[in-house]
């Protein structure tokens, strides 16, 4: 690939983690409960955004990920075992996200509340891109294992035929 287009990939993703990390510090100001708080009683009282902030790891760990495995393509000689980890800790980190929002969608749907369709609704989408994440990283991931395997079968093969 060319240098320009791996570079703009590497912004789309930091501007996708800097946008995120902005939307998650500036939506809890806006819910109605919270419109005359102070900024203790939004983020120290409230343990679903506690909750929250902590199930955005993964995600944040994973934009870390294709931000370096991007970067590993961008090199003259690819270290495609680099690369190859990198997209496996991407589906695991959309596996446990996974799992922070089914957790996420049994307290709301356990919890007494008469507007539960939008929790719900958001979880279905994060599900939803989690899931086509974590299988678009898994068929990456197979064909980059394959072709570091091939990879290393030519290394190989050229070793023992040189004299």
């Amino acid at each position: 690939m060319e240098k320009r287009s791996l570079q703009f990939f590497r912004g789309v993703i930091l501007l996708i983690g800097i946008g995120a990390l902005a939307f998650m510090l500036w939506e809890p100001h806006l819910e109605g409960r919270n419109v005359h708080s102070t900024l203790f009683e939004i983020y120290f009282n409230d343990p679903f955004l506690a909750y929250a902030y902590i199930a955005s790891i993964p995600f944040f760990v994973a934009l870390y990920h294709a931000f370096m495995a991007v970067g590993y393509t961008g090199h003259d000689t690819i270290d495609l075992q680099l690369a190859v980890n990198s997209l496996r800790m991407i589906k695991y980190c959309a596996i446990v996200l996974i799992g922070f929002v089914a957790a996420g969608e049994i307290y709301i749907l356990l919890s007494p509340s008469d507007d539960r369709a939008g929790g719900v609704f958001m979880g279905i989408l994060i599900t939803v891109g989690s899931l086509l994440i974590a299988a678009a990283a898994s068929t990456f991931e197979r064909k980059l294992r394959r072709a570091a395997e091939s990879q290393s079968m030519n290394s190989l093969t050229r070793e023992r035929d040189e004299p």
